[in-house]
């Protein structure tokens, strides 16, 4: 493999080698072993272990996969990988508890069930009735935002705004990267571990006391959103701002029935096989959030998706308020907190959002506006100080980067979005194009002078497989490609996270035959024969590769092994398609 020189060097096709090492057991399967200890002992046995070296499966799908797994490829505990992230001590047995209690919440039904509508939805006011939850619902100060694209932003950005006001501020959002305490945040931080364990307890054994064959334990989503009103009303915040999971008519956020305002982002095509195959019926289904007399804004949609919302609002007498993207010049020369073009919209809604909140609380004397051509300073503090990890954010690999010369630019760097709808891929194909092009790295502080340098750009994807990536894959190639965007290479990885959804003993299969790698060999096929997959730099046609890799974490290991023997080259990788991907390759760099 060629490094420096005169030709610009390409990363080599990943090595097929096989490894000598074989999967080792962590305790034999019929030894009863108590939960404390084997979580213990498996943190000792991973932790020393050194990573095997990578395996991707070539672009015949009939090529034998090679032998077991090594261990240290496994995951660790996510609570111990959500360590330095929540900043606390996290991993206890008690939590390894609370985390198997919450896996087993998790049905295998597809989510386009019919469990998830209708009458099945009625189950939540029995929860909430055992919960003793209808007061203290009742009194929270809600902003409710439902959408397609930008929810969980926009949710970020009003919950920091009225936090920089001073309020006490809950903010509820899915899915979570890495740590599931990442859903409930107060005052801008995640729910430490002592008191979700506490509010957890307590919400489990009301359930389990009262749930049986007629009303069965609620699922995953809907114990999390009742224990986010738990967490939300004991904790006295002075607004919650909620961000519906999925739709909103049905959503088990949607038991809030008189919020302070209600948001609808932007609409599109996403969760078709339960929403609806139309921009009509999905807005229908989003539109579930309005109540009677309760303001709410939207933003610029689609002329199907916004007859829709405007109808449902006269309906119910509303006033639906359509909010252009914020203005940059309103921040004063402040960029926000959360990257990429479309984020002006949503900070465009947030800003209504908040401001009518503040409005209706009757709290906008405790807000200063020094000009009428600019926002308030606590509007501007909180926009530019949001954090959302997975969107739109830049991750210089920590293991490559601290071994390289200390005058050199990161060589291996991270670009995390989890785009997963064709709107969003082709948003997060603009920021890619927008940061690499400009050549720097935001997020990133730089002692060092700049140092030219080639660059190469490597996707590394994976997507659910009830999206489309026939729809999705041309979204982010084509729109990259207008930007002078190609990819030197494309990877194709399965989630780690379907092996290790919560806690800690769930393991990815010991034996390489069991890993079926059919839907990422199935991207891979679609990608090749898409157009602009195998044009190079200058338009030309070039010998492109993609590889499938059997687990995430190897192919982690070949981009650190490959920047590590081009150092005269930038590596950038879009890490894009799922936020289960970005989570786990999060986990990953932060182990």
């Amino acid at each position: 493999m060629r490094a420096g020189g005169g030709a610009s060097p390409r990363p080599a096709p990943p090595h097929p080698a096989a490894t000598s090492a074989t999967a080792t057991l962590l305790a034999p399967a019929s030894v009863a072993m108590p939960a404390p200890r084997l979580a213990h002992l498996r943190r000792l046995l991973l932790l020393p272990l050194r990573s095997a070296a990578p395996h991707p499966l070539a672009a015949n799908p009939s090529r034998q996969l090679p032998g077991p797994v090594h261990p240290s490829l496994l995951l660790l505990p996510r609570a111990m990988a959500g360590a330095a992230h929540a900043g606390v001590a996290t991993g206890s047995a008690e939590y390894e508890e609370v985390l198997g209690c919450l896996g087993s919440l998790i049905t295998q039904k597809v989510r386009a069930d019919t469990g998830n509508r209708g009458n099945q939805w009625k189950l939540m006011a029995k929860y909430v009735q055992i919960l003793e939850l209808e007061e203290p619902i009742a009194q929270l100060k809600v902003i409710h935002v439902a959408g397609t694209k930008g929810k969980g932003s926009t949710c970020t950005f009003a919950e920091s705004i009225l936090r920089s006001c001073g309020f006490r501020t809950g903010l509820f959002t899915s899915p979570h990267l890495i740590d599931v305490r990442e859903r409930f945040r107060l005052d801008g931080l995640d729910i430490s571990e002592e008191k979700f364990i506490r509010y957890f307890w307590w919400c489990w054994n009301k359930l389990k006391d009262k749930t049986g064959d007629d009303v069965p334990m609620p699922a995953y989503f809907r114990f999390l959103a009742l224990l986010a009103f738990k967490i939300f009303s004991d904790e006295q915040v002075d607004v919650a701002v909620l961000e519906v999971g999925l739709g909103g008519k049905y959503d088990a956020t949607n038991v809030v029935r008189a919020p302070v305002v209600c948001g609808i982002s932007s609409l599109g095509y996403d969760h078709m096989q339960i929403l609806g195959n139309t921009l009509g019926e999905i807005a229908g289904e989003k539109a579930g959030i309005l109540k009677k007399g309760v303001p709410a804004y939207t933003v610029p949609q689609p002329e199907e998706a916004m007859s829709v919302l405007m109808h449902r609002a006269s309906e119910l007498g509303v006033s639906l308020q359509v909010v252009q993207p914020l203005d940059p010049q309103k921040l004063e020369d402040q960029p926000l907190g959360l990257h990429g073009e479309h984020q002006y919209m949503n900070a465009g809604l947030a800003v209504a959002l908040a401001n009518t909140w503040l409005e209706k609380q009757g709290h906008l004397d405790r807000i200063h506006v020094k000009h009428s051509d600019t926002l308030p300073d606590q509007f501007i503090k909180g926009l530019s100080s949001a954090c959302l990890r997975g969107r739109a954010q830049i991750v210089p690999d920590p293991q490559v980067n601290s071994e390289n010369d200390k005058h050199c630019n990161s060589s291996l760097v991270f670009y995390l979005d989890g785009a997963h709808s064709p709107e969003s891929m082709e948003m997060c194909a603009r920021w890619f194009a927008h940061v690499t092009n400009n050549d720097r790295i935001q997020e990133v502080s730089l002692e060092q002078p700049h140092t030219d340098r080639n660059s190469k750009k490597i996707l590394l994807f994976n997507c659910m497989t009830v999206r489309d990536p026939q729809r999705l894959l041309p979204c982010l190639l084509d729109t990259c490609a207008q930007n002078d965007i190609h990819f030197e290479q494309a990877l194709f990885v399965p989630n780690q996270s379907q092996y290790n959804k919560l806690g800690s003993l769930a393991s990815p299969p010991s034996k390489r035959e069991q890993i079926d790698l059919s839907w990422q060999l199935s991207l891979q096929r679609v990608w090749e024969s898409l157009p602009n997959s195998n044009k190079g730099l200058n338009g030309a046609n070039s010998i492109r590769t993609s590889s499938v890799f059997e687990s995430l974490p190897l192919a982690i290991q070949w981009l650190r092994e490959t920047a590590q023997q081009n150092q005269s080259t930038q590596f950038q990788v879009l890490v894009t398609g799922s936020l289960h991907l970005v989570g786990d390759v999060l986990r990953l760099l932060e182990k």
